[in-house]
């Protein structure tokens, strides 16, 4: 079931209700459960499990569920989403436990509302890898894709992702969404270079939405083919840097090998 991402008053009624009524929780931090429970006056046995739980602790947690009533819960949203209870509800399903699920808060649906960039179509693709080259292979392999793009990421990692997306995706509209539904919730909108800016000189807090928007269509905006290029070399060679503009643009991989040859020459 989804639990409240910032704002405890945003838990439903049903939740309550199942909370009250369950036999457990599984919970990914017993002590932000606990608060929560703390909160709604409501006292369970929470049994811990998050991604270093191990294959045998799934298995008895699923066999406790053959004959109780075990909500699952994520430490704020939507389990499942970037959180660790795939596949104990895989397990559950195998085994013909009734598995449900008690809709409520996701940051991710939350900061796309928010955002200003289309909704229409979008792809959630998690964390952006914590290394470079992963990180730029991931945008790399997203460059292309006909909708806004949301990834959660970390305070401390931002910088370096909106860098990354300036470089990678140039010309798109991205925006951050952060502390979602607290006091001093936000939601900026710009270019990733500007926005890198901005966090630079004013650090972060909190959990992070980032959002970046569709390639712009043909003709409403033009490329620069040649930053991206030597972005590109500066931790490829030529070639693997005209295959990587070659993915980002839409544009033909000799006529970009050819053109980083002319730079990496000036």
């Amino acid at each position: 079931m989804a639990t409240p991402i910032g704002n405890l008053g945003d838990i439903t009624k049903r939740a309550v209700d199942i909370l009250a009524r369950c036999d457990a929780v599984a919970c990914e931090d017993t002590r932000v459960t606990a608060k929560l429970l703390n909160h709604l006056g409501i006292r369970k046995p929470l049994w811990r499990y998050d991604d270093h739980s191990s294959d045998q602790q799934r298995e008895n947690l699923v066999s406790a569920m053959h004959d109780k009533a075990v909500a699952l819960v994520s430490d704020a949203g939507t389990p499942l989403i970037s959180d660790p209870g795939y596949r104990l509800v895989k397990t559950a399903q195998e085994q013909g436990i009734p598995v449900t699920s008690l809709p409520g808060p996701s940051a991710a649906i939350v900061a796309l509302t928010l955002s200003g960039l289309p909704s229409d179509r979008f792809l959630f693709a998690g964390f952006l890898p914590v290394k470079d080259k992963a990180r730029d292979d991931v945008l790399a392999e997203l460059a292309r894709i006909p909708a806004t793009l949301v990834f959660y990421e970390s305070a401390q990692r931002l910088g370096k992702s909106l860098e990354a997306i300036a470089a990678r995706l140039p010309g798109r509209e991205v925006a951050v969404a952060r502390e979602l539904t607290k006091a001093f919730e936000e939601c900026r909108r710009g270019e990733a270079a500007s926005l890198a800016g901005h966090y630079a000189s004013h650090p972060p807090r909190g959990e992070i939405v980032l959002m970046v928007g569709p390639p712009v269509e043909n003709g409403e905006t033009e490329v620069d083919v040649d930053a991206l290029l030597l972005a590109a070399m500066e931790q490829e060679k030529p070639s693997q840097a005209a295959a990587q503009v070659a993915k980002a643009t839409g544009m033909e991989r000799k006529t970009l090998y050819a053109r980083a040859l002319e730079l990496r020459k000036s």
